[in-house]
């Protein structure tokens, strides 16, 4: 009877180590991300190694863009969505992500990605852009006083560069391949696309 009971003892450690073990492995489990993307031309990478990092670490995420349909990437990369911006409840999620790329003026102009932007600041949310999109959480005004970094480039729209786009609302442009300031992170462009997704994990583990 004692070895029974000595090996029940020693299954259940077992057990118990594995669950624990387990657990390590998924620190984003439970937890819901709602990434953002052009309808065309997003950065493929951008968008494809920060969302494989975040369900490989247990996190749920949805895809939400400014029309429902197949989204294409610059390179290539198709992603089917199903959600409009419209049907964005930021208090539903934990963190919200724009991913950049040439498209990012096509989600820039819609007001409703930058109420969602203001939305995730003033509910506490981690808010995360890379590449081109700091420039939509620059026009969002969430950036004033704060750090943050976004690809050096051309915008048309507003006929300067990126960085001066962000200086112009009031951020702190650092030129650091990726930044983070509270909870808002940024990013460069798809060279730190795993950095960015990493700092992103941290702010929700």
């Amino acid at each position: 009877m004692r070895w029974q009971t000595l090996l029940m003892v020693f299954f259940l450690f077992c057990l118990f180590a594995c669950v624990q073990q387990g657990g390590e492995g998924m620190p984003l489990k439970g937890k819901k991300i709602a990434m953002i993307i052009a309808p065309e031309n997003f950065r493929d990478e951008e968008f494809k190694i920060p969302y494989t990092y975040f369900t490989e670490k247990g996190a749920t995420v949805d895809v939400f863009s400014t029309k429902k349909g197949t989204a294409r990437g610059m390179f290539g990369t198709t992603v089917s969505v199903n959600k409009t911006l419209r049907d964005l409840n930021v208090s539903k999620y934990d963190a919200i992500v724009f991913v950049g790329g040439a498209g990012t003026p096509i989600v820039r102009k819609e007001e409703r990605a930058i109420e969602i932007a203001k939305e995730a600041v003033e509910q506490g949310k981690v808010l995360g852009a890379i590449c081109w999109a700091p420039t939509i959480l620059a026009k969002a005004g969430v950036l004033e006083g704060k750090k943050a970094t976004v690809w050096v480039g051309d915008d048309p729209e507003y006929g300067m560069r990126t960085d001066q786009v962000l200086k112009k609302y009031g951020a702190i442009f650092t030129g650091e391949g990726y930044t983070v300031d509270g909870n808002i992170v940024t990013a460069n462009g798809p060279a730190n696309a795993e950095n960015f997704a990493r700092e992103i994990a941290e702010l929700l583990s």
